[in-house]
């Protein structure tokens, strides 16, 4: 199901954000919890400022592994939505979207099939910020049991000097996709980058977390995916950290093979099949 309508955003609520809808073929039988589903909601990347539901990015989506297609055939139900960008609206508006997906999902779970208590996120580069705050920030109708994150900006006060030498964007790039979202220079606004960053939120009872990170990425140094899996580890939460050789954003490699990307993507479903129980 393409474009459904969960929430409804700006000036009089007049502007409806949209998620596609992945169903496994095998309908449930009754409606018993041993027949419940569990779900994944994945948020796309972009820097916050392209983008759109749907997509890993043009260069993983080249590789055609169809990652939605895995995990409903894995038995899971997939959500993926969209959410307002930086040119419209600056953090935490984009959280704020993020959750009212998981609230969507959470509210349609018996429609669906899906148990509410095995409710994933999952997101790569921005959207996998936006799944770690998700995770780390979630409310009661918005909360998740686990998330999976691809190479996420997690701790954007420390970004900029984390930066790989040969590095195609910094955050403390005057303009850059960071101080677009916070609306600010980040080192002239500490608050607004802290409140921004997922590793500000980690605590007690984080749930577990799965970060996957490429150890040449130019875009979003791997160290932000290692900070935070320490401060995760530190909290007494189980985190696992995948670091693959060689790989730059998006799953790059420099022979242009999918060896990267296939290998995210099957950490990811085995991921998501440890923390759900399914074989």
């Amino acid at each position: 199901m393409k474009g459904v309508e969960f929430a409804r955003v700006g000036d009089h609520h007049s502007r409806p954000l949209l998620l596609d809808l992945y169903l496994p073929k095998s309908a449930p039988e009754g409606g018993g919890k041993e027949n419940q589903r569990p779900a994944v909601v994945h948020f796309h990347g972009g820097g916050w400022r392209v983008g759109e539901r749907s997509s890993l990015g043009p260069v993983c989506d080249s590789f055609g592994l169809a990652p939605f297609d895995v995990l409903t055939e894995a038995g899971f139900v997939v959500v993926s939505a969209d959410y307002r960008l930086s040119g419209e609206a600056q953090f935490p508006a984009q959280l704020h979207d993020a959750r009212a997906a998981v609230q969507w999902l959470r509210n349609h779970a018996v429609e669906y099939g899906v148990d509410p208590e095995r409710i994933y996120a999952w997101g790569d580069s921005a959207g996998g910020h936006l799944a770690s705050l998700v995770g780390l920030t979630g409310t009661d109708s918005s909360r998740v049991a686990a998330v999976a994150a691809w190479y996420p900006p997690t701790d954007l006060i420390h970004m900029g000097d984390q930066a790989l030498p040969d590095a195609v964007a910094r955050a403390s790039d005057p303009g850059s996709r960071e101080e677009l979202l916070v609306g600010g220079v980040l080192a002239e606004n500490p608050e607004r980058a802290a409140a921004a960053s997922p590793i500000s939120y980690v605590r007690p009872g984080s749930p577990p977390f799965l970060l996957v990170h490429g150890s040449a990425d130019r875009f979003v140094p791997a160290a932000q995916s290692q900070s935070l899996a320490a401060a995760l580890e530190k909290s007494g939460a189980e985190v696992e950290l995948l670091l693959i050789d060689h790989a730059d954003h998006m799953w790059s490699l420099p022979e242009g093979s999918p060896a990267a990307a296939e290998k995210a993507l099957a950490a990811t479903v085995s991921f998501f099949r440890r923390q759900s129980g399914l074989p």
